[in-house]
């Protein structure tokens, strides 16, 4: 039976059987109908591209919109304060997405959470198409939300499509980050001209059109999905549903009430409400590393997996230190200070934000190229995600010569701000595509989904140390702010990369 023909008979493999789960012998070669991958891929490949399209569409004007004027259709919050509050929204999303985690291990499944979290994506951007202030934070609520159950699933769902032994399956999550970032290189072209051109709302229609496209394809090929579409995999009895539902809902209740009750008392202000969000982001990976530690269904293997888990997640939060500054303090660096003439022609600020998606759009196939002709000899994913670490920094050492010397009303090039993104880009591209296969990898079976939003909460974490580094930007001076960034994340991935040696003999199946 050939490939297409296998999927067609056999659209939703079970658990049992599923090449995801690593047991089956079919599934190494199970399909190669996209690029000598399966099909699925194809599916997760578009659903990713067109959510990264909405996100960072989204994402390219945020912070531009806060910094606006009332003239200008902004909210007119100062440069400091408007990357700390983008640096809080991001932390949200990922926090929310331990709860994503857990209601597609549990309750929905990992194909409905996906779709669920799609639709209110989708929802979130068109409400902050109405150029209302209430309808902007209604917007962003429904955004964290459904992030928080579409990120961590449709990883997950990656994964699924490969055996746990199957070569194939680094090079599938890089060609699926390829997707991501197609996404996130059509994103800010469409959005940042819409936004800054026409007004910041038009942008923010076309992030809810995108998503839409999303949604619709996803469903057309829900069938070539490996696992299960009609509910869990490990449900919880509906006793134990029902009660921790209600738990659930009085303690939302709950946290909405007292925190409308210090709002309205004047208590509650912007800034405590960053700092109790960045205070959270530190609390929650460590809580829910205690309880992988001590759960029940973890085994002995499987804890032991998660000690060099710990050092990879250190290594994800340090770069994305870095990386998620793209869209705040590096946002503003190019709308104040880059060069947007182009021949006599002005673009947007924004574009330059699109040179991040190109680079890991066109240098995501070298790598998994690379990966395969590689094959067995290819470096061990620590070393990756290390290499990955370094880059991240270095990107922002470049920023250093550019900026040293500058003073008053200034102007730079634009290349050094695309060369930072070059060296950015293949740096994400290392430590993403491997930390995310390494999660599917090292996860213990009883929590897959909630191990992948695990390696969210180190983006969580990242963005809530990012919410308080960020407020020395414009404080510092440019070389000293981008110096002591990037000094930090590389002495991290060189830490990572001196680790080798123990991660190695601590991290199978992981090679």
């Amino acid at each position: 039976m050939s490939a297409t023909e296998a999927t067609s008979a056999d659209p939703e493999p079970t658990p049992e059987e599923g090449p995801g789960d690593g047991g089956a012998d079919r599934g190494k070669d199970w399909d190669r109908s996209f690029f000598g991958h399966p099909h699925g891929l194809l599916t997760l490949f578009g659903t990713e591209m067109w959510e990264r399209f909405s996100y960072l569409g989204m994402t390219a004007i945020l912070t531009l919109f806060f910094t606006a004027s009332a003239a200008e259709g902004g909210l007119g919050m100062s440069d400091g304060a408007a990357s700390s509050v983008y640096a809080a929204y991001s932390t949200m999303i990922y926090l929310v997405s331990v709860a994503g985690g857990w209601l597609a291990d549990r309750i929905l499944g990992a194909y409905r959470s996906v779709l669920y979290g799609g639709v209110c994506i989708a929802l979130g951007h068109y409400a902050m198409a109405v150029p209302a202030t209430a309808m902007t934070w209604v917007g962003l609520g429904l955004i964290i939300i459904g992030t928080g159950l579409l990120k961590p699933n449709v990883s997950t769902l990656v994964g699924k499509l490969y055996a746990t032994e199957d070569e194939r399956r680094d090079a599938g999550f890089a060609l699926y980050y390829m997707g991501i970032n197609i996404g996130a290189f059509l994103g800010p072209l469409i959005s940042g001209w819409l936004g800054q051109k026409i007004g910041y709302h038009w942008g923010f229609s076309a992030a809810a059109v995108g998503m839409t496209f999303g949604i619709v394809q996803y469903v057309l090929g829900r069938r070539h999905l490996a696992g299960r579409q009609d509910g869990a995999e490990s449900a919880v009895a509906p006793e134990v549903l029902h009660r921790s539902v209600r738990l659930i809902g009085y303690g939302a209740a709950a946290v909405a009430a007292l925190f409308a009750v210090l709002a309205l008392t004047g208590v509650l202000d912007l800034d405590l409400t960053v700092d109790i969000i960045s205070a959270v982001s530190v609390l929650a990976p460590i809580g829910y590393f205690a309880f992988l530690f001590r759960s029940p269904q973890v085994t002995a293997e499987e804890r032991g997996r998660l000690r060099p888990y710990l050092v990879l997640f250190g290594a994800s939060v340090a770069f994305n230190l870095v990386l998620f500054q793209s869209y705040s303090t590096m946002n503003l660096l190019a709308l104040n200070h880059a060069d947007t003439n182009f021949w006599g022609w002005e673009f947007p600020s924004s574009w330059y934000g699109s040179v991040l998606g190109v680079a890991e759009v066109v240098l995501a196939p070298v790598v998994a190229a690379t990966w395969i002709r590689l094959g067995s000899r290819q470096p061990h994913a620590s070393n990756k995600i290390a290499y990955g670490v370094v880059l991240g920094g270095l990107s922002f050492l470049i920023m250093v010569p550019a900026t040293l010397g500058r003073t008053g009303d200034w102007t730079m090039s634009g290349v050094w701000l695309i060369l930072c993104y070059l060296v950015l880009g293949l740096g994400d591209i290392l430590l993403e595509t491997t930390g995310m296969s390494a999660t599917t990898k090292l996860a213990p079976a009883a929590f897959s989904s909630q191990a992948m939003a695990l390696w969210f909460l180190s983006l969580a974490l990242a963005n809530g140390l990012q919410a308080q580094v960020v407020k020395l930007y414009g404080v510092l001076s440019y070389p000293l702010y981008f110096g002591l960034n990037g000094a930090f994340v590389v002495l991290v991935g060189l830490a990572v990369i001196a680790a080798g040696p123990w991660l190695r003999r601590t991290m199978a199946p992981v090679h």
